[in-house]
């Protein structure tokens, strides 16, 4: 392979031998890279141009290759003969003026034979090569310049082509600028996906080259691009009718024009991101919705100065639209989300995600639930004007509902909780509530409700008001509940988990009780007794009540447990002894970091559960020595160990 298809040290070349066959009767350089230096057999005078200065006790002599005499019409003649992979690799390696000569070589300018029909069909093959375009690269940091991606445009020719290049910081004084950029775009007619991250030094000038020189470009993704302005995209637009994906993020100088333009000529836009772009209004925005041939999927609005105007026209033209994000829109008001779902045209929408939206009100979604009749996932972060009312309006508008996320949402309290999960139809499989402080453990007055038969996966994360009678009420509710994620929730008590697995119908399969902090043994002797026969996954991170008569329990009856978590807990050397005695139990992945009671005593016990075990974490155990986890992991070669 080339040298350069895998070059990966500083911009200095390779300097291990000579690319020539017979190095003596050429005179050549043995070593080659920013400055120059010559080997001559002994048996020869050097033809060197010398000048001295014997200014004091110093004297200085220039040296100059003899091939390095050769001006640059020159060279560019017979690079651009070059046609096998490995003769412009070589020449490229010679110095930094040759790289840049043969990356500056544009398609058109090659020479391709026409005396030889063997060397036709060459050539030939290497252009349907360069057009698959599967070689990815990725440049960060200090190794993004313009001196790579010059390598990189030159040795990935005659490989393949290069199809993904992501580019991501840099150097602020070597980084990538628009010559490399051009390099890339002369060399990699088959880059498909460009993506350029905090890349101050590029502007318009490379993206119009990326344009010309890329036609198959299907994936753009500009992100603090401070330099590219609408200029640069209409550029895309113009030259590039492939794009299927373009996002957007924190680029001042982009705007209305440049996405009027993609929306005008790119036709087969399927995917579109834009977020902090103060440039950005709704007559860019509206452009890319309503144009007659959109087929507008995807679509992801954040931080943007948009009005109603913008939701208005989603709600009338994004018949295509699939899954929808809006973010900190705060000139949208009520009146903008409430026309966005009577329009009545997203009828294929499937997923919507709002947050921090003040715009978004009880109104406007019960608008939404009555107009996207097919809407599948529904999430809801910081919208601080919802309150239980437009929950359980919506719940009973979204017939389709699947899954239903609600995230700081703090209006919302239990009695919103329960007849929402009541209403919610038959089709509800998972509901998530993060950091709701609204719901406070009150019971009273709480009337019966019909079951949600439906609903597989509970998530409550981080809501301290949400307590052991809420879980027992939930419980009750929903009685075929298999996946339950209580983390945070420091209130709950050994009743509330019992309630709950009493009133389980089907098996729970993944448990997370991390941070439960008032847990004890008596709720993992219940569970592994009850839901012996599914249960795979426990999760006890923190529960420092857990002692080893949990293991104990796990032991004798958890068949297929294939995950435990006891990190910070009780246990001890004897629990880990009995687990791993079992032998039915055939865990991947063990966690005991924190467990400040195992010892090095448990070396043989971990052994024998290493027999299974791909992960095993014992960060924060004190107790076990450095040549123990040196042991384990000569002795646990297919696991993958943390200390």
């Amino acid at each position: 392979m080339p040298t350069l298809v895998n070059y990966s040290g500083d911009d200095d070349f390779y300097s291990g031998g000579s690319f020539y066959s017979n190095p003596m009767d050429l005179g050549c350089l043995l070593s080659l890279g920013s400055n120059a230096d010559l080997y001559y057999p002994s048996s020869k005078r050097a033809r060197i141009s010398s000048k001295f200065d014997f200014a004091g006790s110093n004297f200085e002599q220039e040296k100059k290759a003899s091939i390095e005499v050769l001006p640059e019409e020159c060279l560019f003649e017979i690079f651009r003969r070059l046609h096998g992979g490995k003769e412009k690799s070589a020449c490229a390696s010679v110095s930094k003026k040759w790289l840049m000569l043969l990356s500056s070589i544009r398609p058109s300018e090659k020479e391709i034979p026409k005396s030889d029909d063997t060397e036709l069909t060459t050539g030939d093959e290497d252009q349907e090569l360069e057009a698959d375009g599967f070689l990815t690269r990725s440049l960060e940091g200090k190794k993004a310049t313009d001196v790579r991606l010059a390598a990189i445009a030159v040795g990935t020719s005659s490989c393949g082509g290069l199809g993904k290049l992501s580019i991501r910081g840099g150097d602020s004084i070597r980084g990538v600028t628009n010559l490399g950029l051009s390099a890339v775009a002369r060399g990699c007619p088959s880059l498909k996906a460009l993506s350029l991250w905090n890349v101050s030094s590029v502007g318009d000038e490379g993206l119009i080259e990326i344009a010309k020189g890329c036609p198959l470009l299907e994936k753009l993704d500009l992100c603090q691009c401070p330099s590219i302005s609408s200029k640069g995209l209409i550029a895309i637009a113009e030259n590039c009718p492939n794009l299927t994906a373009l996002s957007i993020e924190s680029c001042p100088k982009i705007g209305n024009e440049g996405l009027q333009a993609i929306g005008k000529s790119c036709s087969k836009l399927q995917s579109i991101s834009i977020r902090d772009c103060i440039l950005v209004g709704d007559h860019g925005v509206s452009s890319l919705l309503s144009s007659a041939s959109s087929v507008l999927t995807k679509v992801k609005l954040q931080a943007l100065n948009i009005t109603d105007f913008s939701l208005a026209v989603i709600g009338h033209y994004g018949k295509a639209v699939t899954n929808l994000v809006l973010t900190g829109l705060q000139n949208v008001s009520e009146k903008g989300f409430w026309v966005m779902g009577n329009a009545q045209a997203l009828q294929s929408l499937i997923s919507l995600t709002i947050t921090s939206c003040r715009g978004t009100t009880d109104v406007s979604l019960e608008a939404i639930g009555k107009g996207c009749t097919n809407l599948k996932q529904m999430c809801l972060r910081k919208c601080c004007f919802v309150s239980d009312n437009g929950l359980l309006a919506f719940s009973k508008a979204a017939g389709s509902l699947e899954s239903l996320q609600l995230e700081e949402c703090n209006r919302v309290t239990q009695s919103g909780i329960i007849a929402a999960l009541s209403n919610c139809g038959a089709k509800l499989r998972s509901l998530t509530l993060v950091k709701c402080m609204g719901i406070r453990d009150i019971v009273v007055g709480v009337p019966m409700f019909s079951p949600c038969t439906s609903l597989r996966s509970l998530s409550i994360r981080n809501c301290p008001g949400f307590g052991s009678a809420s879980l027992a009420v939930v419980g009750r509710l929903c009685p075929q509940l298999c996946n339950v994620d209580l983390s945070g929730l420091y209130g709950m008590t050994d009743a509330g988990i019992l309630s709950l697995l009493e009133s389980l119908e089907d098996g729970l399969v993944k448990v997370n009780l991390s941070g439960c902090l008032n847990l004890t043994d008596e709720v993992v002797v219940a569970m592994a007794r009850l839901h012996r026969e599914t249960l795979e996954v426990l999760n006890l991170d923190g529960c420092r009540k857990i002692t080893d008569a949990s293991l104990a329990a796990i032991a004798a009856n958890s068949l297929f447990l294939r995950e435990l978590d006891v990190t910070k807990s009780g246990i001890t050397d004897s629990g880990l002894a009995v687990l791993s005695c079992a032998e039915q139990i055939s865990l991947q992945v063990l966690s005991i970091s924190g467990c400040s009671k195992v010892s090095n005593k448990s070396l043989s016990s971990l052994k024998r559960l290493g027999k299974t075990l791909l992960g095993l974490n014992l960060q924060h155990c004190t107790a076990i020595s450095n040549r123990s986890v040196e042991l384990l992991i000569e002795s646990l070669w297919r696991c993958d160990i943390l200390a």
